[in-house]
Order: structure tokens, then sequence, then C-alpha cells
């Protein structure tokens, strides 16, 4: 049966709770924000079923991927709402214009992150946009099953860990199946997330609706009336200058949608700790399903320093790097693409093949965090820490 014994060999993407045919593996938050598996050892019939299916005790061999594209959707519109190119609507429409399913992260009404599916495009759009948080699957390797056994056909879009833990949960192909995860960074905490969206943006909330000398209680209830929240804006400062963003619609001014903050990513303080890897999972810093191990069949990235090898593709509104695993999956049209050799472009985005090891700070940040409840402070003082021991490692030798 699974038994977390460290942390870092759990990456829970929970396809063992999905598998379990007891249903004795439940799961349970620590302290840091993440879900791990806990399972009712009287109800356990010791199947293994769960064992077989983690991804990090059936670790894949490295994988080098068929095709290696720079591409963009032709569509302005559809690539100025996405992250990157823009290349993932086109993919889901194709699966929708066949009366397939479309998995993918969303947030919900309080801002946390979960994957559902849908069979419309509009139920696509939310899906867009990259969600630096740790997403909950929920029970969607199961739908996921149950569409493909009625012949539809599916898009399941997520983490590499995410991707892994359903081929495993599957245990067979699937023709009508379609994977994509991405070049992953890592998978922050939802915890962290959390106290971020009820602290710090909360107050951004209440003073758009009740004036910012205000004193009102700080709930959910306050934050999930923000409209929008994006990690990876695109409008004010471009593609490669990112801005994490939240907007609300106000009813003063007609309800549209009105900027409550705008930061550039290198100084919004969730962006920091999240680019510097502080709060990541602890899995993300040996993580065994990144370099083609998840058997995706596409994976979707930045084309970070594209102009390094070529100065005539990159315009600043977003560029996908684009690696097919699958050669006999047929991209769809929309698409404009130009062909790169695999070995120019690995080291052009870091989530390839990167895990960073950074466990002093993580510790100090989690200390102070779960003190203060601020990320800035937070960060500031795992930084100190940290340069201290630094130093005094060097006296030591």
């Amino acid at each position: 049966m699974i038994k977390i014994v460290d942390k870092g060999f759990c990456c829970g993407c929970q396809a063992c709770s999905q598998i379990c045919p007891k249903q004795c593996i439940s799961l349970k938050e620590d302290n840091e924000g993440f879900l791990y598996p806990i399972v009712d050892e009287s109800k356990c019939i010791n199947c293994l079923l769960c064992e077989k299916v983690c991804p990090f005790q059936n670790e894949e061999v490295p994988n080098v991927p068929k095709k290696v594209f720079g591409a963009y959707n032709y569509n302005e519109e559809e690539r100025k709402r996405s992250s990157s190119g823009g290349v993932f609507i086109l993919l889901a429409k194709k699966v929708l214009s066949s009366g397939g399913v479309v998995f993918g992260a969303i947030f919900d009404k309080s801002w946390n992150v979960k994957h559902v599916y849908t069979e419309s495009i509009e139920g696509v759009y939310p899906m867009l946009q990259s969600k630096y948080v740790q997403s909950d699957i929920g029970v969607t390797y199961k739908e996921v099953k149950m569409f493909l056994k009625a012949g539809r056909k599916v898009l399941y879009c997520g983490t590499p860990c995410q991707i892994s833990g359903l081929k495993r949960f599957l245990c067979k192909k699937y023709d009508g199946l379609l994977t994509v995860d991405f070049l992953c960074h890592g998978v922050p905490s939802p915890g962290v997330w959390r106290k971020y969206v009820e602290r710090e943006l909360g107050p951004f909330a209440r003073s758009a609706t009740a004036g910012k000398n205000s004193v009102l209680s700080l709930s959910l209830n306050t934050v999930s009336d923000l409209s929008d929240i994006e990690f990876r804006d695109k409008t004010y400062r471009g593609w490669k200058k990112y801005s994490f963003v939240v907007r609300r619609k106000l009813p003063s001014k007609g309800n549209k949608n009105t900027v409550l903050l705008s930061d550039s990513h290198y100084t919004n303080p969730y962006m920091q700790g999240f680019l510097s890897d502080v709060f990541l999972r602890p899995s993300c810093y040996k993580c065994k399903c990144k370099n083609g191990r998840s058997r995706s069949d596409l994976t979707l990235g930045d084309f970070w320093c594209a102009e390094q090898i070529d100065e005539n593709i990159d315009d600043d509104k977003g560029l996908s790097l684009l690696l097919v695993n699958n050669p006999d999956y047929q991209l769809p049209m929309g698409i404009y693409k130009k062909e790169f050799a695999f070995n120019k472009v690995k080291y052009l985005n870091g989530g390839f093949i990167e895990s960073h090891d950074c466990d002093t700070i993580r510790r100090y940040f989690f200390y102070k965090f779960y003190t203060y409840f601020k990320i800035k402070k937070s960060l500031d003082y795992s930084m100190f820490m940290s340069k201290i021991i630094k130093k005094l490692l060097k006296i030591w030798k």
C-alpha cells in the first residue's frame, strides 16, 4: 500500500486514490497546503494497485521529442488571451469539433485551482492562461476513462506528473486520448496561494467597494467577487515582461472590468516566491516526470530566448515551444510553426530538465509564513537567513 515516508516522493497526482477498489485512500492537506494520500488500513486488501499507478514508484526513462517547433496561433485574439503562443485552444477546438471532451485547470469561485472537463468552447476559455498553483485533480482520471470507454475523444492537459499519473491509471493505450503537458517549473503550495488571496488580494477587493479606509471582515466571500486573476497578462508589458493582474467588475462603472492590481512578475511577491522555487511541492525538487518521462503526446512551453537562434520569430506577443512526442498526431490548422533541432532549444526553457534544490530557504520561508502569513516578509527573512548560513559555511570550511 501507499505509505508516504518522504514527502519528496509523492507528486500529488491522486492516481492512487482513484484506482483503489475499496476507496480506502483519502487525501489530507498538510501544514504547507499540499494533499497527500492516507490509507485506511482496516479496509485495504493489499492489491498494490496504488503502488502500480504511482509515477514516482515507477519512474520512466527520459524521452527525446520527435519534432520541435516554435509555434503560435494565427488568431491574434486567441493568442492574446493565452499565456504563450495560444496553441492549446486550437488543440481543444479540434477535439471538440469531433464531439470530444477537454480537461484542464480552472479557478473555482474562491480562486482555488482544480481540474474539470468541458464539452464546449466556452468552457475552454477559463482553462487558458497559466495558473501557478497545484490543481486538485479530483476524480478526473475516472471521468477520462468513462468518456474513452464511451468512444469519445478526450484532451487532457496537466503537469508532467499529472499526465504520468493518468497514463498509469488507465493501464492501456486509448486511441481517442490526447495528452498535453507543459514545461513545468514546479507547482506552488495551494495553502500559500489561499492565504495570499485572502490576506493580500482581499484588501484590494474591499477598498474597491467600500473605500480604502473602510474596515470590513475579510473572508473568501470578499475575494470571490474578483472577476479575473492572471499570472501572465501581456496587456501592459508584453509577453516577456508579463504582469500579475487582478481585476474586478464594479457596479459603479457599469460592471466593466477594472484593474485593481498590476504588478510586473519580478516585483509581485507571490511570483517572486514561485520563480525562486521557495514554496513548491517537495517532489518538484527531485521530479521524476520531467525530461519526457510523462509520455505525453505533446508538450507546450514558452520559447524564451528564441531570438538567439532566429531573430525574426519573436514579436513579443507570445511564442510557444511545441514538442511533438507522438509522431502520429496531426497538428490542427491555424498554427504557425517553424521546426528547430531539439539540441538547439532544450536549454532555452529550463522546465524540460531542471529541478532545483533550495531546502534551506524553503524551511525558513514556511517557518515565517505560518507566523505572519505575509509572503514578502517571509521571503525576505528566508533569503536573509540563507545568506547568513552560506557565510557561516564558508568560515567553517
